[in-house]
């Protein structure tokens, strides 16, 4: 009997270190909400890549982020998306002076900021590179917060080359990086999110994968409406949306250099069936050295967000009424 008693013991104890290990625990589940669906506009800067980033050298050939803010308030923007690489100096952090600048700014505009993104790459076999990435991303969750920007957008990055039979590998210590900033979000109140990118995270599948290996209330997917690489992203979406933190909206659902314009009324559907409550940026992309779907039409983020965010209200106002 004392055997058995013993021997049982053994079992429960090796049954309680798999639970802990997370080998028996499903991982992160979806994001509970409530309420029904509720949906706010925002901008995202990337719209304005080539013009921001010529005024960080020559305000007189370009324009600045304030600019920009002003923009989304004169076409009546809930909120604005800042990417870091439009603050002077990036990937260095900005100065405190220049975020209160920004938040003082855009309160006056009646905006909020409804996030902000990095650059880095978790896929890479460099250790020492990632390890550089995710201090990169620590240092920009406190960019974040000290905006208040509720949620940071960064990348996965591509599979190395080499890895193809190797993917359970790299998915793994990409997760351990990205639960250490999660970690961290956590400990500064902002939510880290992975867009899918058309990268080492090209479908939900992989998406939501990724999801529960960081495991994380801290963590979860900014959802790209134009970088499903599937058959039906339309299919992909209404999966990774119980997962979504923020949003991107593209003009596309297969990438901007196609003719096929995104289905706002299905869209916007699959989001409010949802229960997402949240933004969704908008983002236009410029074409360098291709067509784009109108070749006629130079891009002109002046003319084009505004025409892109007039379909995208109609489409909200149809479905929310």
């Amino acid at each position: 009997m004392k055997r058995k008693s013993i021997f049982n013991s053994s079992l429960l104890h090796i049954f309680l270190l798999y639970l802990l290990s997370g080998s028996l625990v499903s991982g992160q589940q979806p994001i509970e909400r409530a309420g029904g669906s509720y949906v706010k506009t925002s901008l995202n800067a990337y719209s304005f890549n080539t013009l921001l980033r010529e005024g960080m050298e020559d305000e007189s050939k370009g324009i600045t982020l304030f600019r920009l803010l002003d923009f989304c308030a004169e076409n009546d923007f809930d909120a604005i998306d800042i990417t870091g690489y439009y603050f002077p100096g990036y990937p260095e952090v900005p100065s405190d002076e220049y975020i209160n600048n920004i938040k003082r700014r855009a309160f006056q505009l009646g905006l909020d900021i409804s996030g902000t993104g990095v650059k880095n790459d978790f896929a890479t076999p460099d250790a020492e590179k990632r390890a550089a990435d995710v201090k990169m991303v620590k240092e920009w969750i406190d960019v974040a917060a000290r905006l208040g920007a509720p949620v940071i957008r960064v990348f996965a990055g591509e599979l190395p080359k080499g890895y193809e039979g190797r993917r359970e590998e790299v998915a793994q210590y990409m997760a351990e990086c990205l639960k250490e900033c999660a970690d961290y979000g956590k400990l500064r109140g902002v939510l880290v999110g992975v867009q899918n990118h058309g990268d080492f995270l090209s479908t939900a599948e992989q998406c939501i994968d990724m999801v529960k290996r960081v495991n994380s209330d801290w963590f979860g997917l900014i959802v790209d409406s134009g970088k499903f690489l599937s058959e039906d992203p339309y299919v992909d979406l209404e999966k990774a949306m119980p997962y979504a933190v923020n949003f991107q909206l593209k003009e596309s659902p297969i990438g901007p250099r196609s003719p096929v314009k995104t289905d706002l009324k299905r869209l916007m559907k699959i989001v409010n069936e949802s229960g997402y409550r949240g933004y969704l940026p908008i983002e236009t992309l410029e074409i360098k050295g291709e067509p784009r779907p109108v070749p006629d039409i130079p891009y002109d983020p002046f003319t084009l967000v505004p025409e892109f965010l007039k379909d995208v209200k109609a489409a909200i106002a149809a479905e929310y009424k």
